[in-house]
């Protein structure tokens, strides 16, 4: 037995561990309270969660923590099914069952008779390629069929407005150029502001949520993922905020105490100490 061989059988013996502990946690006479108590919709807020830990483990490069945050991903999944199964919907096989045909399927360049070494961005017309048959597929089974279907609601909101332009954009709804982006930015900066004389507070929500959609397609226009762009930008604002509080700690000052001008002198110096 080679040590891949080894290994594969290691993950399959760990895997129907968690299958019994899954199992053992949700016995209707000596599992765990809370386990037991729980549905699909108080247990998604969780598996959300553990998706984003996922993220910020690879962010942060931390490799222990990827692993433990794959696992608690892994559980989230065994919890769902597990629910399913109880419910007599689906069971933990049918799930893997089912990415496993989705996965051949997207990929006839790889699992076909002959793989044709498709580049990696002709793989990626050709999945959406597939995606869009599948929702055809859907159409003659009498599901309703939209450009946009299968795009989560539960996304982040910049996420999913990113997801919605591209959609949208394959049937030719798109700008082609930056230009009519920044006057629709102005356009709706100004519209915000007309919101805030008006003193509605829904229709200041309504053209500030316009803003952010704008902003989140020249994002996109620009190749930029907006969602980590802006991961980004809170990352830097918490360093500097930081940076900030320290700097005025050593001054023997108490930031909070201090005016607006002159907390934004602390801020332009940590912005030019970290410029050099």
């Amino acid at each position: 037995m080679d040590e891949t061989t080894d290994r594969t059988s290691e993950a399959a013996g760990a895997f129907q561990e968690l299958f019994r502990i899954m199992a053992r946690l949700r016995d209707p006479v000596s599992g765990c309270p809370w386990d037991l108590e729980q549905d699909f919709a108080t247990i998604a807020p969780y598996t959300i969660e553990e998706a984003y830990e996922v993220a910020d483990a690879i962010e942060r490069r931390d490799m222990t923590e990827l692993r433990d945050e794959l696992g608690d991903l892994l559980f989230q999944v065994m919890f769902h099914s597990r629910m399913a199964e109880e419910a007599g919907a689906f069971d933990l096989a049918d799930v893997v069952g089912s990415i496993n045909d989705k996965m051949i399927r997207r990929h006839p360049h790889v699992f076909g008779a002959a793989p044709d070494g498709r580049s990696a961005h002709e793989q990626t017309a050709a999945w959406e390629t597939v995606k869009a048959a599948e929702r055809e597929q859907k159409a003659k089974i009498g599901a309703s069929v939209s450009a946009l279907d299968g795009i989560a609601l539960a996304l982040p909101a910049l996420l999913r407005a990113e997801k919605l332009q591209k959609r949208a954009a394959r049937t030719g709804f798109d700008w082609t150029e930056t230009a009519p982006i920044f006057d629709k930015f102005e356009e709706e900066i100004a519209e915000v502001k007309e919101a805030i004389a008006s003193g509605h507070a829904a229709a200041i929500e309504d053209e500030v949520g316009d803003l952010l959609f704008v902003a989140a397609n020249l994002a996109r226009r620009l190749s930029v993922d907006p969602e980590q762009a802006l991961r980004k930008a809170n990352a830097k604002f918490e360093r500097r905020f930081r940076a900030m509080e320290i700097a005025a700690s050593r001054n023997g000052v108490d930031f909070a105490a201090l005016s607006l001008d002159d907390q934004e002198i602390y801020w332009q110096k940590v912005k030019k100490a970290e410029r050099g």
